[in-house]
């Protein structure tokens, strides 16, 4: 009896030839091709090793020297392992510094600053992006031209407003001057240019879409990689914030920069609490980032991706 023939790949791709302009046999697991994997080589991980520990050295030594007396702190050679006095200078920062309410008011400030910023700045976007009217370069040019404006030209206007609406030491007066930045306005803009075809906003108004459905269905969903992106920004820059808040703001109603201030102020400062202060003010953002930065980086994978 004759057996059958073995079909292996060469013998089905010549009874089954690829069609005309393929360009013959695939090529499986290319460096080149869609889908293949590039092999990291020793070098590659030599440099994330020694950046990840650039990165994470400024926070470990904060933690180290909140750990030590100001007295270990003085010594010519600096402490390079933890001691025994953490918990002590935590404790003391965090009633010193009354950072649970700064804590608080920070997170306040920061999450509505973060919101406004990403709404505000993907609508003025979207509206330079997309959108017809009259002296629009003129109003974008205007928006950039407010970038190359120093804050500290704008504090003595600012802080007589406020004092006129009798904001001084208030949080809404760290909160209205930066609800929207220049820089969130450009960003967005800049995104949508590419990541949303104007077809697909003319599909959305045939269908017969108001403007309020064509943000919510088409914008939103385009810009959100861009949006998680500069969200993640505004928060981290609303969070460490000293310039203004220092101004506007007092000891009894801090954020969290300007309560790290009242510690260290005696004739010799405790410089292990003012660590153990700086240390536990970058907490919630290492929490945050734990927290929502596989959210983060699968908005700008997908971003990159879909462009």
């Amino acid at each position: 009896m004759a057996t059958a023939p073995v079909i292996t790949p060469d013998t089905a791709e010549e009874l089954d030839p690829p069609p005309p302009g393929r360009g013959g046999r695939k090529r499986r697991g290319g460096a080149g091709q869609a889908g293949g994997h590039l092999r990291a080589g020793w070098l590659s991980y030599v440099i994330l090793i020694v950046f990840g520990l650039g990165s994470v050295l400024p926070l470990l030594w904060s933690a180290i020297a909140a750990s030590h007396s100001n007295a270990r702190l003085a010594e010519p050679t600096p402490p390079f392992w933890f001691g025994g006095r953490l918990f002590s200078n935590l404790e003391t920062a965090w009633t010193d510094a009354h950072m649970g309410t700064a804590m608080i008011n920070t997170i306040f400030v920061a999450g509505t600053i973060t919101v406004s910023t990403v709404l505000f700045a993907t609508l003025a976007g979207f509206a330079f992006a997309k959108l017809r009217f009259r002296a629009k370069n003129l109003l974008l040019l205007l928006v950039i031209g407010t970038m190359m404006v120093p804050p500290q030209l704008t504090v003595v206007p600012l802080f007589m407003a406020i004092a006129e609406l009798e904001w001084t030491g208030q949080l809404q007066a760290v909160i209205l001057p930066t609800m929207v930045s220049a820089f969130g306005v450009f960003f967005m803009r800049q995104y949508l240019v590419q990541a949303l075809p104007s077809e697909l906003i003319e599909a959305a108004r045939v269908d017969g879409a108001n403007s309020l459905r064509v943000v919510w269905h088409v914008v939103f969903p385009a810009a959100r990689p861009a949006m998680a992106v500069l969200g993640m920004l505004t928060f981290v820059a609303a969070w460490n914030e000293f310039f203004w808040p220092i101004i506007a703001l007092t000891q009894q109603n801090p954020t969290v920069q300007v309560a790290l201030t009242g510690l260290g102020q005696g004739y010799v400062p405790d410089r292990g609490v003012i660590m153990a202060g700086a240390f536990l003010g970058t907490l919630p953002l290492l929490v945050a980032f734990v927290l929502f930065g596989k959210q983060i980086v699968g908005g700008i994978m997908h971003g990159a991706l879909k462009g």
